[in-house]
């Protein structure tokens, strides 16, 4: 068995690439692709017939690969399927990173996985509450109950749109520009940073279309989305680099850090950098500049 380090509920999650968790070729050596997370599908990659050698094929992999620090997660089928309690049961005694919630259209729906979760833990001898969870909102009632989802569960680290199902709902199709998910992405944006909680977008999934690609990354960038789901490595590096910093930022960044850390010693919550009032309430923004920056491979110093 390769012995994973805890996960750590937040952490940069730029990228989430869905694999399937039926073909050990393809998620055996994922971690080389540079993904911050990798998405081990046992929901629509996998045929009906095909869940219990999916499931197989998931707990040898989560068993006998080192993935390094590339976060693994694991969508489970929806609660309306026979499928998930297994599902469940496979990803923590495997000691999968976290379990992605498909078609969640409820707190209850978080806290049924939840106590499920947890009992797996206990059965399996897992650390109680290591494993994380996230939620996609496939569903206009997803959308409108997303402040609930968010906060069902301490173990939730985040919410994912997913924008095949969700335009299906509305009845219509993919849009240049967006605008056919411009409203749920901005009310699943505000209860997911209502609540603390990360928050992701779909994937874009025609890969000719790299031009259409890039300016949707942009766009989740400019509306505060903290990553994007991915289904090709080749889409990886064009995220990072679009989320990426800029010197600029990078600069103001350590600045603000530093001052926090000095003044703090001094008692001082509020003063001046760059003429600019600064309080606590900068901080959180400044130190996730930082990490992107190192992820980034564009910081190298000692903050």
């Amino acid at each position: 068995m390769i012995p994973r380090p805890k996960p750590e509920r937040f952490r940069l999650r730029r990228t989430m690439m869905f694999m399937n968790a039926q073909k050990p070729g393809l998620i055996k050596d994922a971690y080389i692709y540079g993904v911050d997370s990798i998405m081990l599908d046992l929901e629509d990659a996998v045929a009906e017939n095909q869940k219990d050698a999916a499931r197989f094929s998931l707990y040898h992999a989560l068993k006998t690969i080192d993935y390094g620090d590339t976060e693994v997660i694991v969508r489970i089928n929806g609660l309306d399927t026979p499928h998930w309690q297994e599902d469940i049961r496979v990803c923590v005694a495997g000691g999968a990173d976290g379990i992605r919630i498909a078609k969640c259209e409820s707190a209850q729906d978080v806290k049924t996985v939840e106590e499920a979760t947890l009992a797996a833990e206990r059965e399996f001898g897992v650390e109680e509450g290591r494993t994380l969870l996230m939620a996609a909102l496939e569903s206009p009632k997803g959308i409108l109950n997303a402040y609930e989802i968010c906060t069902a569960s301490d173990r939730l680290f985040g919410v994912a749109i997913s924008g095949g199902d969700f335009r299906k709902c509305m009845q219509v199709g993919v849009v240049p520009g967006g605008i056919e998910m411009l409203a749920a992405r901005g009310q699943m944006l505000l209860a997911a940073r209502a609540a603390g909680v990360q928050c992701f977008d779909t994937v874009f999934t025609d890969l000719d279309d790299m031009e259409g690609f890039l300016a949707e990354v942009k766009q989740n960038k400019e509306m505060g989305f903290d990553g994007k789901s991915l289904i090709n490595p080749k889409q990886i590096t064009a995220v990072h680099q679009i989320f990426a910093p800029t010197q600029k930022e990078i600069a103001a960044a350590e600045k603000i850090v530093r001052a926090m850390r000095e003044n703090a010693d001094k008692g001082i919550g509020v003063f001046t950098v760059d003429g600019k009032m600064i309080d606590l309430a900068f901080l959180p923004g400044a130190e996730r500049t930082i990490k992107l920056a190192k992820a980034s491979g564009l910081y190298e110093g000692d903050l």
